[in-house]
C-alpha cells in the first residue's frame, strides 16, 4: 500500500508496512499470503504465538459477560482472579496488582506510586530519581525521562524531568581487564552509592532498572550478585529498587519474573508484554504490601488512574495466557529451548567475524554487530546495518527485532530474538537459518 493511500499515522511515514491479515502459531501472514516466522514474538510480546485456542475461547466468553466496567464504580471477578493468580506467583513481599494497559503505562504508575509512598510516609523531600544509560522503560513522558535511549529522548529533553544515569550491567564492552564479573558488579552498585550520596540520601526516590535489558542495548544479562548488591545499596539509604520487566518478565528468561535468578525482590516491579501475550493491551505493577499500606493508612487511594485500568476483556486473555503456562509447563520449556537456541547460535555465529557478543537467557537472546571482532569496532551508522539486516529478514519470511545505538545511543548494532515460548526446535533452526542468510546478505549489501 502507498504511504499517500493510508490515514494511519504510522511509525514510519515514508512507507506504509504490509499488511497483516491472519495469524497462527508462530507464523504471521499479510495480504499477498507471504507468511513471516514471529523470531521477535512482536517486540517480545506474542509469547503463546497468535490464535491460541483457549486464549481466545476465554476472550470470548468474558465478552458474552461483561467486556467494561470502569473501577471507580466496580472491580470484577476476571480482575480479583486474575490478581490472586499474580500475588500467588510474585517475588516474596508483594501484596497488591494494579492493571494498566501497557509497559509504559506500568512504568509511569510505578513513579507515581514510588513518589506518593515517600509523601504518605512524611518523605516529601524525596523527589528524585536514578536510573541506567542504555536503558528503556517507556515512551510516556515520566517513562522517557528516567529511561537511557538517547534517541528516543534528545526530541523530548527540554521537557523532562531530570533524573541522574549510572552506567549499566555491559559487561561485553564496560567489564574491564582483569576484573571478575562479580567484581564488577559490586564496581556497580558503588557507582550507583555514589550517585545517591551525590544527590544526597535522603532525596533519592529509587533506583529503576530492567532486570535483563531490552531493546535500547540488546538483552543485557546481570552479571552475578549484581542486583543483591544493588538492593542492599537500596535497602542502606532507604532507596526503594524499581525493576522493570515488561519486556524480560512473565517467564521470557525461563522464570516467571527475572528477579528470580537474581535472588532479589523489588519494591514496584511492571510487567506488560508477555502478561497478555498480545491478545489484549495489559499491564501491571506488582507492588510490596508495605506500599499499599502506607496509602492505605494515609489517603487511603492511589492518586493515579486510567479509563481502561482493570479491563474484564484484557484480564481474562491475561489470565488465560498464565492458566496455559502453568497447565502446559511452557516456563520450563522456555529453559530447554533456550538452550537448544544458544547452541544454534554459537555453532553459527561463535566465530562469525562480524558477531562480537551473543548473550540471552531463555528464549530472550541479543547479538551485537561490530566491525572489527578484536577490537570490539562498531560500524558506522551510515550504514544502518540494523536497519538492512530487519529488511533482508523480511524478505526471507522472518521477524526480527534489529536496533541501532546499541553502544551509547548512536553507534553499534544488535539484533534482538524473542520467539513464542511454543516455537519448536525445527522452528528454530529455521530462525537461525534465515537470519544467518539475512545477516550476511544485509553486510554484502551495506
Amino acid at each position: 500500500m502507498p504511504a499517500a493511500s493510508t490515514h494511519v499515522f504510522h511509525r514510519q511515514l515514508q512507507h506504509t508496512p504490509p499488511v497483516a491479515v491472519s495469524g497462527r502459531g508462530v507464523y504471521l501472514t499479510d495480504a499477498d499470503g507471504r507468511s513471516y516466522i514471529d523470531a521477535s514474538g512482536g517486540a517480545a510480546v506474542s509469547c503463546l504465538g497468535h490464535g491460541h485456542p483457549d486464549v481466545l475461547a476465554a476472550m470470548h466468553a468474558q465478552i458474552d459477560k461483561l467486556a467494561y466496567a470502569h473501577t471507580s464504580f466496580f472491580t470484577t471477578e476476571v480482575a480479583e482472579t486474575l490478581a490472586a493468580q499474580l500475588i500467588r506467583t510474585a517475588p516474596q513481599g508483594m501484596s497488591h496488582v494494579y492493571f494498566v494497559s501497557g509497559g509504559s503505562e506500568a512504568m509511569e504508575a510505578t513513579l507515581k506510586m514510588a513518589r506518593q509512598y515517600f509523601v504518605e510516609i512524611g518523605q516529601p523531600q524525596r523527589t528524585h530519581f536514578i536510573a541506567r544509560r542504555q536503558s528503556y522503560h517507556g515512551n510516556t513522558l515520566g517513562a522517557l525521562a528516567i529511561g537511557g535511549n538517547q534517541w528516543r529522548r534528545e526530541p523530548f529533553a527540554p521537557i523532562l524531568m531530570p533524573a541522574t544515569h549510572v552506567s549499566p550491567c555491559y559487561p561485553y564492552r564496560e567489564q574491564q581487564a582483569g576484573e571478575t564479573p562479580e567484581q564488577y558488579g559490586q564496581r556497580l552498585a558503588q557507582e550507583l552509592e555514589h550517585a545517591i550520596l551525590e544527590q544526597g540520601a535522603d532525596r533519592v526516590i529509587a533506583f529503576i532498572a530492567e532486570t535483563v535489558g531490552g531493546a535500547t542495548a540488546g538483552v543485557l544479562v546481570p552479571v552475578p550478585g549484581y542486583f543483591k548488591a544493588v538492593r542492599e545499596v537500596c535497602d542502606r539509604y532507604g532507596v526503594l529498587l524499581i525493576l522493570d520487566e515488561v519486556m524480560c518478565g512473565m517467564g521470557r528468561t525461563g522464570t516467571l519474573h527475572a528477579c528470580e535468578q537474581e535472588g532479589v525482590s523489588p519494591d514496584l516491579l511492571a510487567v506488560a508484554k508477555g502478561l497478555g501475550g498480545g491478545y489484549q493491551p495489559i499491564g501491571a505493577v506488582l507492588a510490596q504490601k508495605k506500599i499499599v499500606d502506607a496509602m492505605r493508612g494515609g489517603t487511603g487511594f492511589f492518586q493515579h488512574g486510567h479509563t481502561y485500568l482493570g479491563h474484564a476483556v484484557a484480564c481474562a486473555a491475561a489470565l488465560a495466557v498464565q492458566q496455559v503456562f502453568e497447565r502446559d509447563q511452557l516456563i520450563a520449556q522456555v529453559r530447554t529451548r533456550g538452550a537448544f537456541l544458544q547452541t544454534l547460535m554459537r555453532g553459527s555465529w561463535g566465530e562469525h567475524p562480524h558477531v562480537g557478543d551473543i548473550r540471552g537467557r531463555g528464549l530472550f537472546w541479543g547479538i551485537e554487530l561490530v566491525q572489527d571482532r578484536a577490537k570490539k569496532t562498531p560500524f558506522d551508522p551510515a550504514r544502518k546495518v540494523h536497519a538492512r539486516i530487519k529488511k533482508e529478514a523480511m524478505a526471507r519470511g522472518l521477524m526480527v527485532y534489529p536496533m541501532g545505538g546499541t553502544v551509547d545511543g548512536r553507534y553499534g548494532d544488535h539484533v534482538l530474538l524473542a520467539p513464542p515460548f511454543i516455537t519448536s526446535e525445527s522452528e528454530l533452526a529455521q530462525i537461525v537459518e534465515r537470519l544467518d542468510a539475512a545477516i550476511r546478505a544485509a553486510l554484502s549489501s551495506s
